[in-house]
């Protein structure tokens, strides 16, 4: 069908057309081999390319063949003339012998008078037949596909569908519910919605060391900090994958870096480790999650609260002058094994920058 169509459309229309189409394709498909480090792909730009490249002389010589003017076809009639004169000449010449012989009878005969010519038939000039303007159709032609390559390239981007799947494979939830009050009385105080999109990335597992997993679940909250009677906002965030679960938490309190390594000092922790990330004060600990058990058979009482496992914990203060308030950022698993600290320094220069800006 396509072959038909590319058969039946003028020189002017299926030219353009094969041009706008191989480079929206081709430059397309070198983008994202460069970006994919894909060869296979790079191969098959170089020959949208080249046939692009092919197109573009193949209209260019067209064109200036319609530039360049055909000969036309002359009549030469010097020699007719000539030959005319030559054959007449003696004819002259016997008539200018006789010429005053004559000369005085002719001057007394009546003249005869010539009869009324009829009037000429009017002649309607010729219509030259008009030809497709070649520029026109070229212009439109690639206006036109233009606008389907722009379509193509830049449509999921400007209008992303809804059925889409999310690129870490679950989508965060909407937290229909109004955030408590401290929300509105903290200046710049984030959402757990908010939280739950700069954390669920494409890329989060590749940031934990397992490319290949995909998460199970994610979820945000807008909760409040504990035995602050609700009036410290403290939204969070997790991620679930079938190795780790990430939680990025924040808190918006009076509590500096500073203030909390001297908790963690008082209370015994001795593997805290204080650095900077993103130039703001930072420190690195370790403590247990806990478990709760639920017996829904039971109408859903709860069991005793149990130790869970060793979880390791990024705390970054909230601005670059430690005035108060940190975020959390806690990695776990099941199975009781950590990731290395540089895979929470990873994590938090790409999901903080994404929640408050890199300045916070």
């Amino acid at each position: 069908m396509l072959g038909l169509l590319l058969r039946i459309l003028p020189f002017w229309v299926r030219e353009p057309l094969l041009i706008v189409v191989g480079a929206v394709f081709g430059v397309r498909i070198a983008y994202l081999a460069v970006h994919d480090e894909e060869p296979v792909a790079a191969g098959i730009a170089l020959v949208f390319l080249v046939f692009t490249a092919v197109r573009v002389r193949t209209v260019v010589r067209a064109l200036r063949a319609r530039r360049k003017p055909e000969p036309a076809d002359g009549v030469d009639g010097g020699d007719s003339a000539g030959g005319g004169d030559s054959a007449g000449g003696g004819d002259r010449t016997d008539r200018a012998d006789g010429r005053d012989g004559v000369a005085a009878s002719a001057a007394h005969r009546p003249e005869p008078q010539a009869a009324p010519a009829a009037p000429a038939a009017p002649v309607a000039p010729a219509v030259p037949e008009k030809e497709p303007n070649a520029w026109g159709q070229a212009v439109a032609a690639v206006a036109v596909f233009a606008a389907i390559g722009f379509a193509l390239w830049f449509g999921p981007r400007i209008l992303p569908s809804e059925d889409a799947a999310p690129a870490n494979g679950v989508s965060c939830p909407d937290l229909e519910e109004e955030p408590p009050s401290a929300y509105r009385d903290t200046p710049g105080a984030v959402t757990g919605d908010v939280l739950c999109r700069a954390l669920n990335r494409p890329d989060l597992a590749g940031l934990l060391g397992t490319p290949g997993e995909t998460a199970t679940a994610a979820s945000g909250d807008n909760g409040t900090a504990p035995l602050t009677d609700g009036k410290v906002a403290q939204p969070e965030a997790e991620v679930t994958f079938d190795t780790y679960t990430v939680n990025v938490s924040a808190t918006y309190n009076d509590l500096t870096i500073a203030q909390y390594v001297n908790l963690l000092e008082t209370g015994g922790q001795r593997d805290h480790q204080p650095l900077s990330v993103l130039g703001r004060p930072a420190v690195f600990s370790s403590d247990h999650t806990m478990r709760i058990s639920i017996d829904l058979a039971n109408g859903a009482s709860g069991g005793p609260v149990e130790q869970g496992p060793l979880a390791r914990t990024l705390t970054v203060a909230l601005d670059r002058e430690d005035r108060g308030g940190s975020y959390d950022i806690t990695v776990w698993s099941e199975s009781g094994g950590l990731p290395e600290d540089g895979v929470l320094l990873g994590i938090a220069e790409e999901v903080l920058p994404a929640v408050a800006g890199p300045a916070g």
